[in-house]
């Protein structure tokens, strides 16, 4: 019986593009199931289909390909962070709504969590610039009346990082305490339903309405 091809990484030469959008995409699936510690080189190279040489051809090492998803997942959140309408009550849904879509994202970070603790991050000066734009974001926000600036501004951020994110970072809370599984649909529709009324929290005391509150 003869044996299957081994990836040999030839198509990888002929479209770069694609196989390292291929690299990462497999990384990404390695570090969320294992953590950057308890990934290996040669699962992704396996989830990828080419050869270990082409991987550090693209990516230079494990550490490499590490900072490299960071980096396309964080420009990819500033994307949509972008396409948002600007309205606070629209954007505690979407982004509940995008980590239940984007598990492995959530994942990769509670490793990271888990193995590094306190200690600074990889890739930080990146990623405080991201959560600077974030923060900048947020204060427009204040500056229009649609969160009261009584606030600050990063712990308003914080709030809804941990609003949006807990559920799926911890589908065994969620479980027991809502008696439903992340992954039900009808637990995910009421969710969303719940965070755009409480948007109604940050405003100010008698800030301007929007149109996705409830009424009186």
């Amino acid at each position: 019986m003869a044996r299957p091809a081994r990836p040999n990484g030839r198509g990888a030469e002929r479209n770069p593009d694609r196989t390292r959008a291929r690299i990462l995409s497999a990384a990404l699936k390695e570090f969320a199931a294992n953590g950057f510690a308890g990934a290996r080189v040669d699962a992704i190279a396996r989830r990828a289909a080419i050869n270990k040489r082409m991987l550090y051809h693209y990516f230079g090492d494990k550490e490499g390909l590490f900072r490299a998803v960071l980096r396309r997942k964080i420009a990819e959140r500033q994307a949509w962070a972008e396409s948002q309408s600007g309205d606070p009550a629209e954007s505690l849904p979407f982004w509940f709504e995008a980590s239940c879509k984007d598990r492995d994202w959530v994942r990769l970070l509670e490793w990271e969590a888990l193995q590094v603790g306190e200690r600074q991050v990889m890739d930080e000066p990146q990623r405080l610039a991201a959560m600077a734009g974030g923060l900048k974001r947020i204060r427009q926000w204040q500056a229009r009346g649609q969160i009261s600036n009584a606030f600050d501004a990063r712990h308003v951020m914080l709030a809804m990082r941990s609003l949006t994110m807990f559920p799926v970072a911890f589908p065994q809370l969620t479980g027991l305490i809502m008696g439903r599984p992340v992954s039900d649909p009808g637990f995910q529709r009421e969710r969303a339903a719940f965070l755009k009324r409480f948007a109604a929290a940050f405003r100010p005391a008698g800030g301007r309405r929007t149109k996705t509150d409830p009424a009186n």
